[in-house]
């Protein structure tokens, strides 16, 4: 099971995930953030992985969506307290490139 909390403050949200991001959970997941970032005019999209305890190659994908809608609405994404267990993946992803993940996270 997988929850999504989102915290808005201003133009900016931060979407707290807890659980797992899988092939399973990733379509919910995207789906609560995208409605949310929609209907509130977010321009700063924190997502928050402190919580997951899981991720596969669906997770690079939910960022890699949520980073690829927020360009479209001329605003941006970065992905914050990420786990030690979930870095090296996210390392082998190429999603450093993206720009997404502040320094010192992974």
């Amino acid at each position: 099971m997988v929850e999504v909390k989102i915290i808005k403050d201003g133009e900016s949200a931060s979407a707290l995930i807890k659980g797992d991001i899988d092939h399973h959970t990733a379509k919910e997941i995207r789906e609560q953030i995208d409605a949310y970032v929609q209907d509130n005019q977010i321009k700063l999209l924190n997502l928050d992985f402190s919580q997951v305890q899981f991720m596969d190659s669906s997770g690079i994908g939910l960022i890699m969506g949520r980073f690829k809608m927020m360009k479209l609405l001329m605003g941006s994404v970065k992905v914050i307290n990420v786990p030690s267990h979930l870095k090296r993946i996210i390392k082998l992803s190429g999603l450093l490139s993206l720009g997404v993940i502040e320094k010192g996270e992974v």
